[in-house]
């Protein structure tokens, strides 16, 4: 058994419905479902969305499976634009994205899901670090006090190329959202896009912030999600430093290209993760 709650990302799986690939994953041996809220998944403005939020509810249940909520669906609040809008726009635009995270908050609260996953976004409209940042704390201002009513932690991924990308940024965030729960959300293949820091280091600084934590293999330099061996993630040294950090909670596989292979892809990565963590003596 792993030490950690191995889940995989639904954004893998674009082309089954999602009690299908809960289903897959389960067999796979997967404990946990990093759930992309997307159009096609539990669309949480679809007519139909609560009667597909009882049979993933009542699923999940039955297989034992712990659901955490990812808010990075790419054309759900726009057909056009790819991640649009975000907290740093102007108004109304803005609050079209508070209105999907309040509903994310929702889901996660119906689901039973401790963590709702989310980024900065772009800064579509330019208006600068200072105006940018202004915003983000306001809208996260806005979201806390349900989150923190609902005990659910809003855990905060530095995506490259956003407005926030990097742990300095972030903190930088964190030294003005001093909420219990607002954490972070670590994407260990992101380091090596950045630079800024090792996956193990990185850990080892903010082991009191992780709330969750995603892997995949990635190449220094390139924002592409690969495969486990494809890339050049020291894999066993971010097992490692989970292990030394006492680290318990999500592990999240999230190859948002695999969908085409999903099934194949998924159980290549548990069968890699598996293998490595009984090779380094941490799976009993």
């Amino acid at each position: 058994m792993m030490p950690w709650t191995l889940a995989f990302n639904t954004n893998g799986f674009a082309h089954h419905r999602l009690t299908d690939a809960i289903v897959v994953l389960s067999e796979l041996g997967y404990k946990g479902v990093a759930l992309t809220l997307d159009v096609h998944h539990l669309d949480p403005y679809s007519d139909h969305w609560r009667d597909e939020l009882t049979a993933v509810s009542e699923l999940l249940a039955r297989v034992q499976m712990s659901v955490l909520i990812e808010s990075g669906a790419r054309y759900q609040l726009d057909p056009r634009r790819k991640h649009f809008p975000s907290l740093l726009c102007d108004d109304p635009h803005r609050g079209v994205r508070l209105d999907f995270l309040n509903r994310c908050l929702d889901v996660a609260a119906a689901l039973g899901a401790p963590i709702v996953s989310l980024w900065s976004g772009h800064d579509f409209d330019g208006v600068g670090r200072k105006v940018g940042m202004d915003r983000l704390v306001e809208g996260l201002e806005t979201l806390l006090p349900r989150a923190e009513a609902a005990r659910i932690d809003l855990a905060f991924e530095p995506e490259p190329g956003m407005f926030i990308e990097t742990l300095d940024q972030y903190q930088e965030l964190k030294d003005r959202l001093p909420s219990p729960r607002f954490g972070l959300a670590l994407d260990v293949g992101h380091l090596l896009v950045t630079g800024e820091c090792e996956p193990r280091d990185a850990l080892r600084r903010y082991r009191g912030d992780l709330v969750c934590v995603a892997i995949e293999d990635m190449k220094r330099g390139v924002h592409e999600h690969l495969p486990f061996g494809q890339g050049d993630l020291e894999v066993a040294e971010v097992l490692l430093g989970l292990q030394e950090i006492g680290y318990r909670g999500f592990l999240s596989v999230e190859l948002s290209r695999a969908s085409p292979d999903a099934p194949r892809q998924a159980e290549a990565a548990v069968d890699f993760l598996s293998a490595l963590g009984r090779q380094l003596g941490l799976i009993r």
